[in-house]
């Protein structure tokens, strides 16, 4: 199966089983503030065995067309954890993950896990959004000495400024299906006219001042 293909796929899937829902007119609203006409919940695609299988595969095969030399996997907490586990198994690879800051108890561990000095490591995460997430866990590996050849995930939204934000921070990534998919699955089985569709187009554009 080619990337498009796949990338419509798991859209659809997605879709299918509620992990995503759109509301253009009655948007979700972020801790940040911002309104979304979309929510993403990938933790229910674990609860597929079919389709957490397709993605542990798909993210496998990202692996290794893009970071072959991989020797380590990271999973970003929480919702990359499971998923990162499963490819990390697939791949009989090391295991470890990020948490957003370090415990305020026992070790402090901010990494659980372990890896050796320059090991290659790749990061797993479910959904990239602003970015902030990843890169965060990203930082916090190469503190600790990691070698992070880069990214990949199930879904990103495709905000320009994450792309600038990941570029800056010299770390490429790659994901299994994007915004743009989930719309047109979302297009082919619900309808859409032109102005929902550009209302929808128009939040990956300028998600921090979007309004339905």
């Amino acid at each position: 199966m080619d990337s498009q293909t796949l990338s419509s796929r798991i859209a659809e899937e997605l879709l299918r089983i509620g992990a995503v829902k759109i509301r253009p007119h009655e948007p979700f609203r972020w801790s940040s503030g911002w309104l979304s006409p979309i929510y993403c919940d990938n933790r229910l695609t674990l609860s597929y065995p079919s389709l957490r299988s397709e993605i542990k595969e798909g993210l496998v095969k990202l692996i290794r067309e893009h970071f072959a030399q991989a020797e380590g996997i990271a999973g970003v907490a929480t919702a990359g954890i499971p998923q990162g586990a499963l490819v990390a198994d697939a791949l009989n690879l090391p295991f470890c993950y990020v948490r957003s800051k370090p415990k305020e108890h026992g070790m402090g561990n901010q990494i659980e896990g372990r890896f050796d000095e320059g090991q290659a490591i790749v990061v797993v995460e479910d959904l990239i959004s602003t970015g902030g997430s990843s890169l965060q866990a990203v930082e916090a590996l190469r503190a600790a000495g990691a070698h992070v050849l880069g990214v990949v995930a199930v879904v990103t939204y495709g905000f320009e400024h994450a792309r600038e934000a990941f570029e800056q921070a010299k770390v490429p990534y790659y994901t299994l299906t994007d915004y743009r998919h989930i719309i047109e699955a979302y297009g082919r089985h619900q309808g859409m006219d032109e102005a929902t569709r550009e209302l929808l187009n128009r939040w990956r554009l300028t998600p921090d001042r979007w309004q339905p």
